[in-house]
């Protein structure tokens, strides 16, 4: 997912490549999560209008954000749990977990279904 504060500006006549996203979202998978983490967030700092890069977990309630700050460096914040809520200021909203993953059927170590998991106790609140 994808949002752009402006007009949208592409990359060519396709239209196919976005160059101007504020907000990315991601959707975590095993077999594409240390790419999402390394190589490709590495590529997108470089978008000069990226504010915030978000990554959803697919195997916990996990949510988290990334939010360039003005000297550049990036500020991270997780949220966890059915409980876990994660704010994005820029774009008016609110993440509540138990709704990112409502319907979502997690499984345990064994591979049997679990209910949504309580956040950690030892976790800071999101902002």
């Amino acid at each position: 997912m994808t949002v752009v504060c402006g007009e949208l500006q592409f990359d060519d006549a396709r239209r196919d490549t976005l160059t101007n996203p504020a907000l990315l979202i991601e959707i975590l998978s095993p077999s594409t999560e240390a790419y999402d983490r390394g190589e490709k967030f590495a590529h997108y700092r470089r978008i000069e209008s990226l504010q915030k890069y978000v990554l959803i977990a697919q195997d916990q309630p996990r949510v988290e954000r990334f939010l360039r700050q003005s000297d550049g460096t990036w500020n991270y914040r997780a949220a966890e749990g059915a409980e876990g809520r994660l704010r994005l200021e820029s774009v008016g909203v609110e993440l509540l977990l138990s709704e990112v993953y409502e319907g979502v059927e997690f499984q345990n170590r064994d591979g049997e279904p679990t209910d949504l998991p309580p956040a950690p106790t030892q976790t800071a609140p999101a902002q």
